[in-house]
């Protein structure tokens, strides 16, 4: 049996940035389990971070790794001797055996005797193989930016202060990035800045516990949670818990204490959204609601560690006031100014694309091709001007927001305000659509233009990165058309809007935007994309009809049998003739009136329905059969030929107004 003992391992840091941690927090315990892995030393561990250390814990981790026995292979015995002398096959051998020519043994292999060694190779103890591990842990962490310190020898994060690394309660004499193991810690500063020294592992966890650290992020977490639902029911207020904001305030804190603070009440007259970004952009605080309507409270998570949290408070409430008066300032100004779309000339877009104004105008040409509203170009054209607003310039995450309120202050149709408030939908992949029409289709402007544009100046995506994010933009349009049913042809479009832009490859562009139905669509067979995306060309919500309707068919059981039939159709028809001209007074034979009246019948039916089509066509199959094995479609009599020919396009081109047959593979 494995021998094991528990083992501790803590990196003491300076201050650690906490959105830098978290971008990288999925990635650290990973990245550990992968170098246990490789050392042969696989363990559960507890991972826990606090903003001055990176702890693994392990109660149990073996003291070694487990011995291998290696076993070599080499040449037959005729190849490795020759005349009782070794050659270079033998020779080549035993120095990859790492052993002279006499330790050489032999073994039966298949009835050929074989040169053949075995080696046991012992496992190395972990107490020497841990400040390895560490150091390469640290080595692959990625946290973005980072600093030089130690003559510039060293280069993380932050500065590593010290290292704890312990196994049972030895420490383990090790060095990384120029701090040298030892049985000490940090606790809480506000206690002491001096290290605690503890003499086990078992104290370790005590001494922080008793230094007011609460080392499990998941501890940390819950403290938080229970008090805000204390002060929630005891100032009847609801919290705006943020759980991007949650996560960083319980990077940031070793003790949180959760406290409510106010800010003026005329600071209520600026839009919430602005109130919220000011106190969790510039000071991490919550925002506070009563009866759905912002409050003049707030929420702040503490870091101290003190009986008496007034100064604390006070603190805070302090610093917020002058950003909120900062706020105050840029909106009153913002709404004096009022909104002027002309100065965004004076702002560029991209190299080669001019500027904002430019974009501007190509989305309203967008637009007009989507709906012909003359409020919606009016909401195009006032799209982007908050974008010159000093509430924007500060606030970069309020665009399209403030535009929402600005265009409200100006008297604006609400149809105008909504949509300009909803233009960046989705803000991100999976992320809430617009609710509004006008909101909808100025979005899907947005993007188009955007799409268009890094076309036209050959910024085309390629491999995973997308710096302008155009394949969630294909996405997004995909999304919203499909909610508002808006119908966004793309080959219509891109001949239309072609002129307002440099030349591009329209067919890459047609890939590019098809390519992403097969992440959107991942539970449909990929050929029938590819067999629909082939198919006859359509607007975005028909391809989705055409694509639910026509998985349906091919999830059936007997989908795979009927098939048959319609791809050996699909295979004797000529790709280069669209003809399709049936001549009735060539059709001699039985099955080929019975099947052409039927087809008829099929191409005359209402086209509503998708499912309907596919279902009337699929129930040709008999007759198909009756078809191709009653008549012979290639006759001696070349108009005869010809029209069979053209009965077998006819109903391919039928299916192909839906999907490709031939493309599907069952």
């Amino acid at each position: 049996m494995t021998k094991t003992k528990p083992i501790l391992i803590e990196i003491l840091l300076e201050e650690l940035p906490a959105i830098a941690l978290l971008k990288e927090l999925p990635n650290i315990e990973t990245k550990w389990q992968d170098i246990l892995h490789i050392y042969k030393l696989e363990a559960r561990f507890e991972f826990y971070y606090t903003p001055r250390r990176l702890v693994f814990y392990s109660e149990a981790i073996p003291t070694k790794q487990p011995n291998k026995t290696q076993k070599y292979t080499g040449a037959p015995l005729d190849i490795a001797y020759k005349d009782g002398k070794p050659t270079n096959a033998c020779i080549s051998f035993a120095k990859k055996c790492d052993v002279s020519i006499e330790k050489l043994g032999t073994k039966n292999i298949n009835g050929q005797e074989v040169l053949y060694f075995e080696n046991l190779k012992v496992g190395l103890s972990t107490h020497k193989l841990v400040g390895d591990m560490i150091n390469q842990l640290l080595g692959t962490l990625d946290f973005g930016k980072s600093m030089r310190w130690g003559e510039g020898k060293y280069n993380f994060i932050r500065p590593v202060c010290g290292i704890v690394a312990m196994i049972g309660d030895e420490n383990i004499d090790i060095s990384c990035y120029g701090a040298t193991s030892n049985k000490h810690t940090n606790i809480h500063r506000s206690i002491s800045f001096d290290s605690v020294a503890f003499g086990t592992i078992d104290e370790y966890f005590q001494v922080l516990k008793q230094g007011a650290v609460v080392l499990d992020q998941h501890k940390r977490r819950k403290t938080i949670l229970k008090q805000f639902e204390i002060i929630a029911k005891k100032e009847a207020i609801t919290i705006d818990i943020d759980p991007q904001l949650l996560d960083e305030v319980v990077a940031i804190t070793e003790h949180p204490t959760a406290l409510i603070g106010k800010f003026d009440e005329k600071f209520l007259t600026l839009p919430q959204e602005v109130i919220i970004n000011s106190m969790k952009e510039h000071q991490r605080y919550f925002a506070c609601f009563k009866q759905g309507f912002i409050t003049n409270c707030f929420v702040v998570v503490s870091n101290a560690y003190t009986d008496d949290f007034t100064l604390v408070l006070k603190g805070n409430e302090k610093v917020l006031r002058p950003r909120l008066s900062d706020a105050m300032f840029f909106y009153e100004n913002d709404i004096k100014n009022g909104l002027n779309y002309e100065a965004l000339k004076n702002i560029k877009f991209a190299d080669g694309l001019g500027s904002i104004y430019d974009k501007t105008m190509r989305e309203a040409k967008i637009a007009l091709c989507l709906n012909k509203s003359e409020e919606l170009q009016e909401a195009v054209m006032l799209s982007k001007a908050d974008l010159l607003s000093d509430m924007v310039g500060e606030f970069a995450k309020l665009q399209g927001i403030m535009g929402y309120y600005y265009t409200k202050k100006l008297g604006k149709n609400s149809k105008i305000c909504d949509a300009i408030k909803e233009q960046y939908k989705p803000t991100k992949e999976g992320g809430e659509l617009p609710t509004t029409l006008y909101g909808a289709l100025l979005s899907i402007s947005n993007r188009f233009d955007t799409i268009l544009s890094m076309f036209s100046i050959n910024k085309i995506p390629t491999g995973s990165k997308d710096p302008y994010g155009l394949r969630r933009a294909v996405v997004a349009i995909v999304r919203i058309c499909l909610k508002f049913d808006i119908k966004f042809d793309l080959l219509k479009l891109m001949n239309i809007l072609s002129p307002n832009y440099k030349n591009f490859d329209k067919n890459l562009l047609e890939q590019f935007f098809y390519d992403r139905y097969y992440k959107l669509y991942k539970n449909i067979n990929p050929s029938v994309i590819k067999a629909v995306l082939e198919g006859q060309s359509c607007d975005i919500v028909s391809l989705d009809k055409k694509l639910t309707a026509l998985d349906m068919f091919v999830k059936q059981k007997q989908f795979k049998e009927n098939f048959k039939t319609f791809k050996r159709l699909a295979n004797i028809v000529d790709e280069n003739t669209q003809d399709t001209d049936i001549n009735d007074g060539l059709l001699i034979e039985k099955h080929e009136k019975i099947l052409v009246f039927k087809l008829r019948k099929v191409q005359q039916n209402s086209q509503d329905s998708f499912e309907k089509k596919l279902f009337e066509l699929f129930a040709l199959k008999v007759d198909i059969n009756n078809f191709f094995d009653n008549i012979k479609i290639n006759s001696d009599d070349i108009k005869l030929k010809t029209n069979r020919q053209n009965i077998a396009n006819s109903i391919y081109q039928e299916f192909k107004k839906i999907a490709d047959i031939k493309v599907i593979t069952v």
